[in-house]
């Protein structure tokens, strides 16, 4: 491993690989036929985003460190892309219950087996370029949790224009260094901003969050009990079952009636003063929601699509979205 990419031995990945990918639903089904949720598809290159997830994450914690989280829907599409990949631990979630379910359900089997440890949790459906300056930016992050053990720490990238898609972190003063990152704290959180929200966020030289983050896991814990005490409770349970003849049962039963949370605006946006951010710095970066952040991120670093362009007419506008 790199130098600078030195973390903690205690240090556990957490790739989210649960979504449906509706947005980007008319793009894949002109492409291919069919539906396929985006983490599991090739838009460029040879490798599906779930893929470049996983690739990613081995870089810095060893698969025993791993945990997958994936739909059971989901399951024959995720186990045939692992083409030797190794993924840890995987667990199939029974329902979508919106993200925090997913995070604490990974967290639940981080805890069991090292209730010290420290976690990167991955969305497996965002556009990362190059990968090595991203890998040291998520390492200085991982690192600086151990000073600033209290805080959760999330990665945030400079924003080019009023997007109205994404999260904004309004970042404070500066907490600590860690090499060349300033690790700011978080004034305020603005989700899914109207026009002028957006435009008064970029003025006010806010980041989009990425929701990369890593933090010492009982934090992440103690401030979800503190946020959802109705969604951990559950979780309590399932712990106490791994690894026993009930553990399945338990899983499904907790899902029955899991209450949909979501991570960014039921528990950030309540615990700001629990929150930093790091600026990803020199990374392409965007969260491929929709075919025209697709199709603007492959003309950016000019290569060719593993789609017809034709495809990239939506049903909703049929006009092209030329790259």
């Amino acid at each position: 491993m790199h130098p600078s990419l030195h973390t903690s031995k205690r240090l556990w990945s957490v790739i989210l690989a649960g979504g449906e990918g509706e947005r980007v639903r008319p793009l894949i089904q002109r492409w291919l036929g069919r539906h396929r949720p985006k983490q599991y598809c090739t838009f460029v290159g040879t490798r599906s985003m779930f893929q470049h997830t996983l690739d990613r994450a081995a870089v810095l914690t060893p698969v025993t460190r791993m945990v997958t989280v994936i739909a059971r829907g989901h399951r024959r599409e995720a186990f045939s892309q692992l083409d030797g990949r190794q993924a840890g631990t995987i667990l199939l979630q029974p329902e979508n219950r919106d993200t925090a379910s997913g995070i604490f359900l990974a967290l639940t089997y981080v805890k069991a087996h090292d209730p010290n440890a420290r976690v990167v949790i991955y969305p497996s459906d965002h556009f990362v370029y190059p990968e090595d300056w991203f890998l040291e930016t998520v390492a200085a992050a991982a690192r600086a949790t151990e000073r600033l053990h209290d805080r959760v720490i999330l990665l945030g990238v400079t924003a080019d224009r009023p997007e109205q898609e994404y999260g904004w972190i309004l970042p404070a003063r500066v907490l600590a260094l860690e090499g060349a990152h300033p690790v700011r704290g978080v004034s305020t959180f603005v989700e899914k901003p109207t026009a002028a929200q957006a435009e008064d966020a970029m003025a006010r030289k806010a980041l989009w969050n990425t929701l990369v983050l890593t933090a010492k896991l009982s934090t992440l814990w103690e401030i979800g009990r503190r946020c959802f005490p109705d969604v951990l409770s559950r979780f309590d349970r399932l712990e106490a079952a791994i690894g026993t003849s009930e553990e399945g049962q338990v899983l499904k039963d907790i899902y029955a009636d899991m209450p949909s949370r979501n991570f960014s605006r039921d528990l950030l946006q309540y615990a700001v003063e629990r929150v930093a951010v790091m600026e990803l710095c020199d990374v392409l970066w965007s969260d491929w929601g929709n075919p025209v952040r697709i199709a603007e991120t492959i003309q950016r670093i000019g290569r060719t699509p593993a789609f017809p362009l034709e495809c990239l007419k939506s049903a909703s506008d049929p006009a092209s979205l030329a790259v």
